[in-house]
């Protein structure tokens, strides 16, 4: 099973801008809002598992 975590980093319109949190990397990933939950704000903790985001406690 995939499980990766993420930070928003920034909202820009129908995108956000994630970083990586389980492993050291300076990469963003570009994912439509679409695909995420409604509720995200910059600073959201995400969790991706099978293809499905979710937001960290």
């Amino acid at each position: 099973m995939n499980r990766f975590e993420y930070v928003v980093i920034s909202i820009d319109g129908d995108y956000a801008h994630l970083k990586r949190t389980d492993i050291e990397s300076d990469e963003l990933k570009l994912v439509a809002r679409a695909l995420l939950p409604p509720e995200i704000v910059e600073g959201t903790r995400l969790l991706n598992e099978w293809m499905s985001y979710s937001i960290m406690e």
